[in-house]
């Protein structure tokens, strides 16, 4: 398995897990409420038991002192008050004085009789401890502080055998004739330990039990407290896709009884609100597309009598020449227009037809900047067209993804100010994009929330120099639209302007990494690809150029 692959495997989940984390309001309570819960309680657990054992050891260790203090002073007095005075009559003694200790002190506790390093008697004793290897837990620094005279030294200890925790607990004992001796209560703490144990335990399971409950409580009041704001969630999905009779059920008279009637006032207002809107922009767009229609009639006769007029201007007075010429290019604007607006009537009824084949995206541009290469040539504008490596191919409607690229071009080439107009074609698996840069005006961060504005004009005062009606941007958004692609604008003053057209390969959309960049620097457009080069026809002549070479 590669580095790869396990990365995969260990991000997935998490992806997963932090998703699931933020689109779930219960989820992150319960989940709050368990981390708290469980932190509470084992905080609370961990003082509690604490404490409990420092009372079982400090109460145990009072009166491991009191009685080996007191057996202490016994052993003493039996030891001054003894009569033994040669070797058998000492060891007599010392082995009834283990006996009596040993049955005072009981099961749980051990005895240890050490002879005391400074002990200078020539009397052989047997001494030792009441369990084997019990010596061993009599350290050295204890044999130090009973040796110094220390009160009562003592310590933890682990009790060899077993591991269970002990206390031992030092006292020097004087025996006449024989010399000074070490004598060590070694004492069991196993029932406090059994006893803290099963404290332990029961705090565990009443924790555990605790949370649980804790957990159930929160999930069941996170749901009484989400399951009315799902409701709405899912309503209010349900009237953003247009389904606006979707209400709320409204239950008892509490805070969501509450919530749930505003909102259902409120979708029946926005329903009010909709519908009357819905009726006034369809009396707009049926009034607007009857107008268009009516103009249809009326301009095909102005048409049939300019072109007449027109034909034979040359015939005329030269004022009269001149109003017939303006008269015919006025009336291709009007028709443009009537044109445009149709397009948009139907565009805003829902009665756009796409009629969609796989074509390479790169051809209907390069078509697009032949065909209006001769108008830029004649205003003194390059083209330069640069085509990434690789297919362009998608499903798209040609005649409109071509009046897209058309609208950009002219748009650029109006306002390039006899500047270079670039553009770019590129594409990646899931998209292809279309980049047109031109350095000329720019536009204000105003003018860019308003450039895709129907009949808007960046400049009022600026003559329309290719006869565009002002519809031209609007209407290629909405084709890019159609299309589930976007067209976006970019500008600033003096530095020109950049529009990206970016179109689907797949269904699965566009995704989020784009072939292009929406700006792009001058001498980044020659990373995309090489400079395609043009065939650029000559544009023929017009009548006022054709009059003006035989005027005398």
């Amino acid at each position: 398995m590669t580095a790869r692959s396990v990365g995969a495997a260990v991000v997935a989940p998490l992806r997963t897990a932090v998703r699931r984390w933020t689109r779930s309001m219960s989820l992150r309570v319960v989940v709050s409420t368990l981390v708290v819960g469980i932190g509470t309680v084992v905080l609370l657990g961990a003082y509690v038991t604490t404490d409990i054992r420092d009372g079982l050891v400090d109460d145990r260790v009072e009166t491991v002192l009191a009685e080996s203090a007191r057996d202490a002073a016994t052993a003493q007095e039996r030891a001054d008050t003894s009569t033994a005075a040669n070797p058998a009559d000492l060891q007599q003694f010392v082995y009834d004085l283990q006996l009596e200790l040993r049955a005072l002190g009981g099961q749980s506790r051990g005895l240890v009789m050490l002879r005391s390093p400074d002990n200078t008697s020539a009397v052989p004793l047997t001494i030792g401890e009441s369990t084997t290897d019990l010596r061993f837990v009599v350290s050295a620094a204890m044999r130090e502080a009973v040796e110094e005279g220390v009160t009562q030294p003592w310590q933890f200890v682990s009790l060899p055998g077993t591991d269970d925790p002990g206390v031992v607990v030092g006292s020097p004992l004087e025996i006449p004739v024989a010399g000074p001796f070490e004598l060590y209560f070694v004492y069991s703490l196993a029932n406090e330990a059994a006893t803290l144990s099963l404290i332990q335990q029961v705090l565990a399971i009443g924790a555990v039990v605790l949370v649980a409950l804790v957990v159930a409580m929160t999930w069941f009041v996170t749901l009484q407290a989400v399951r009315p704001v799902r409701q709405a969630a899912r309503v209010a999905s349900r009237l953003a896709e247009g389904r606006l009779s979707e209400r709320m059920t409204v239950r008892g008279h509490d805070e969501m009884a509450t919530l749930a009637q505003t909102f259902n006032e409120m979708a029946e207002s926005l329903q009010r609100q909709i519908t009357r809107m819905e009726d006034l922009s369809r009396l707009q767009r049926r009034f607007v597309s009857d107008v268009s229609h009516e103009l249809r009639t009326p301009l095909t006769t102005i048409r049939m009598a300019s072109d007449v007029l027109h034909d034979a201007r040359a015939d005329f007075p030269p004022h009269v020449s001149r109003s017939a010429e303006l008269l015919s290019t006025q009336l291709d604007r009007f028709e443009a227009l009537l044109s445009d607006l149709l397009e948009i009537s139907r565009i805003d009824a829902g009665a756009a037809q796409l009629e969609f084949e796989e074509v390479d995206l790169a051809d209907v541009v390069r078509d697009e900047v032949e065909a209006v290469a001769p108008i830029a040539q004649d205003m003194g504008v390059e083209l330069r067209l640069h085509i990434g490596p690789g297919a362009h191919t998608a499903s798209i409607d040609r005649p409109r993804v071509g009046r897209i690229v058309r609208n950009l071009l002219s748009n650029a080439i109006e306002h390039c100010q006899d500047r270079p107009v670039d553009i770019a074609v590129a594409a990646n698996r899931r998209g292809v994009a279309v980049v047109v840069r031109d350095y000329g005006l720019g536009l204000t961060p105003h003018q860019m929330e308003r450039v895709f504005d129907r009949f808007w004009r960046a400049d009022s005062a600026r003559a329309r120099t290719m006869g565009g009606t002002g519809l031209g941007l609007s209407i290629a958004r909405e084709d890019a639209m159609l299309h589930d692609g976007t067209l976006e604008a970019w500008g600033s003053p003096g530095q020109g302007a950049s529009f990206r057209l970016l179109l689907p390969r797949t269904s699965e959309g566009l995704g989020k990494n784009s072939p292009l960049k929406l700006v792009l620097r001058e001498r980044e457009f020659a990373d995309v690809g090489p400079q395609v080069a043009l065939a650029v026809p000559t544009l023929p002549r017009s009548g006022r150029e054709q009059d003006a070479e035989v005027a005398p």
